[in-house]
């Protein structure tokens, strides 16, 4: 379960998320919209503490994300115990973020290889199983200027899972993808849902939000204007905001 409780952000003097309190169960599927700056995108960095948050929590199965707590006080964690932490919150970014000189699959193996000691040979055949699983078992020893856009971001999903994470953050990751190349992502993304993969993922895919979505989050100017299910949100919203959003994207 990832709670986030009360979070506020700012970058200098400009608020960008305003008290967000957002709960997601273990096992299920978060969909975030929203126009751009509307603070989607620093939400999920705060969740594994690439932003540290001005006020508020966030706790990944009851434990906190980036702070030990000593009695009313906290106290930012070590960088090593940080990294600890967010090996167990995979992050796929909106560009991919591919290491340029290493292959398909030696870019999925890299994390379990420095940051969990796994051993070589083992972690490039779990990298295989994992490219297989995303669709690519055949570009394996590919470099990624090899790939199309989204075969790249089927190797970064692989990668973002090589280190069994309890949670899986995904950053519009079809945004960088030509129209002709989000099918295909999106359809991993599917599997990953049917799975049971625990998933917070902001998009502007209407139709997967619809599909694949337990609950749809509506956030505007750093605060969560409306949430629900996929039916309330986006067939039946209750707030004028959200029904003006809702009017451009699905044109």
């Amino acid at each position: 379960m990832i709670e986030i409780s009360g979070v506020h952000k700012s970058f200098g003097s400009t608020p960008v998320l305003r008290g967000v309190d957002l709960t997601a169960k273990a096992g299920t599927v978060t969909v975030i919209l929203g126009p751009s700056g509307s603070g989607k995108s620093t939400l999920l960095r705060c969740v594994n503490h690439l932003e540290k948050v001005d006020r508020g929590l966030v706790r990944l199965d009851g434990e906190l994300i980036g702070y030990r707590q000593s009695g009313n006080r906290l106290h930012e964690l070590s960088e090593r115990q940080i990294l600890r932490q967010r090996a167990r919150i995979g992050f796929v970014f909106q560009n991919f973020n591919l290491f340029p000189h290493l292959t398909a699959v030696e870019n999925v193996a890299e994390a379990p290889i420095a940051t969990l000691g796994v051993p070589k040979a083992t972690a490039h055949e779990r990298a295989r199983e994992l490219l297989d699983r995303v669709g690519l078992a055949d570009r394996a020893e590919a470099y990624p200027r090899r790939l199309s856009g989204g075969q790249q971001q089927r190797v970064a999903i692989a990668r973002a899972l090589a280190l069994e994470p309890r949670l899986i953050l995904f950053d519009e990751p079809t945004s960088a993808l030509d129209p002709e190349l989000v099918g295909e992502v999106l359809d991993v993304l599917r599997d990953l849902a049917r799975a049971g993969t625990t998933m917070i993922v902001v998009t502007h895919e209407i139709g997967f939000a619809r599909e694949a979505a337990d609950t749809v989050v509506f956030l505007d100017e750093g605060r969560i204007v409306e949430q629900g299910s996929p039916d309330q949100v986006l067939d039946h919203p209750q707030h004028d905001r959200t029904r003006a959003f809702l009017s451009k994207v699905l044109i």
